[in-house]
């Protein structure tokens, strides 16, 4: 019988609670069990991580009760960011991998059948977590997830485009693995310098309102809210995109904070770092669908 521990991290708002993810093999009927509060997507990925470690040329234990523990037990799971942490515990738990070199990496990925790696959402918001907790962990992350986890500072990610490349990495060598051998598919993402916060709109641009822009300034001034009223075209819209250029750059905790919020989404952009978000509610949208209720909020 063979026992793995590999560590990840599930996705809680802006929180990022840490998941250990246990990987026992026993003698039996053979089997595959997922268990630990997951969601659909994550119990698929018992297909998803079969199908990618035969077609990555690496060896399934098929002849093995296979039981997949994701702990805390009490703690909601969901997207496949955890396909990767299960494969990497079942070649660990198998010996295909020096378990001992696992100590202080997490891991988050989902796989391909061919065993790429998938980005996941919320690679900032779970960077920043470990930023704000001084967690000093190595991440290895798909491409993608990985450039967007790296504008946080200080923070220690590597990318990897392939099972394969992180199986290579992992192999008992005796170079330090915090700086690995520099290969195609597996390397360390470097924190770029964090640019200077770019304001695309203008208050200058609105000819006129003199009324209107006099409320903004008021608003902005004393941190006040603001109720827009009148009818389609009188210019609304286009002032209330402009109102974040009366307010003050945002400093870089807040640029990561709302950079954060819109990596939980999936819509994070590099050309709109450190700029206010501006969203547009239908007038038609309920109380509940402003402040992000459903399936998904519940989350």
């Amino acid at each position: 019988m063979s026992l793995a521990q590999v560590q990840s991290r599930a996705l809680l708002g802006l929180h990022a609670p840490q998941v250990t993810v246990e990987v026992h093999l026993a003698n039996g009927l053979p089997c595959f069990t997922l268990v630990g509060l997951a969601d659909i997507e994550v119990k698929e990925a018992r297909e998803r991580v079969r199908s990618a470690l035969v077609n990555a040329g690496l060896e399934f234990p098929g002849n093995k009760r296979i039981t997949v523990n994701l702990a805390p037990a009490d703690l909601p799971k969901d997207s496949g960011r955890f396909d990767l942490p299960i494969a990497i515990g079942i070649l660990a738990a198998s010996g295909q991998l020096d378990a001992a070199r696992l100590a202080g990496w997490e891991f988050a990925g989902e796989l391909s059948l061919s065993g790429e790696l998938r980005p996941v959402r919320g690679a900032l918001a779970t960077s920043l977590a470990l930023h704000q907790q001084r967690e000093p962990v190595l991440q290895v992350l798909p491409p993608g997830s990985a450039e967007e986890a790296a504008w946080v500072p200080e923070a220690r990610v590597f990318r990897a485009r392939h099972l394969l490349d992180v199986v290579q990495a992992f192999m008992p060598r005796p170079e330090d693995l915090a700086e690995p051998a520099n290969r195609a598919g597996w390397r360390r993402v470097e924190s770029a310098p964090l640019p200077a916060c770019d304001s695309r709109a203008e208050m200058a641009d609105v000819k006129g309102q003199a009324q209107a822009k006099r409320a903004l300034e008021i608003a902005a001034a004393g941190g006040h809210s603001l109720l827009l009223v009148g009818p389609p075209g009188a210019g609304k819209s286009m002032l209330a995109q402009r109102f974040a250029d009366l307010l003050p750059p945002m400093s870089v905790d807040e640029a990561l904070q709302a950079a954060a919020l819109a990596s939980l989404s999936g819509r994070f952009c590099a050309q709109r770092w450190a700029q206010r978000p501006t969203a547009s509610p239908h007038h038609t949208a309920s109380a509940v669908a402003l402040v992000g209720g459903g399936c998904e909020f519940s989350k």
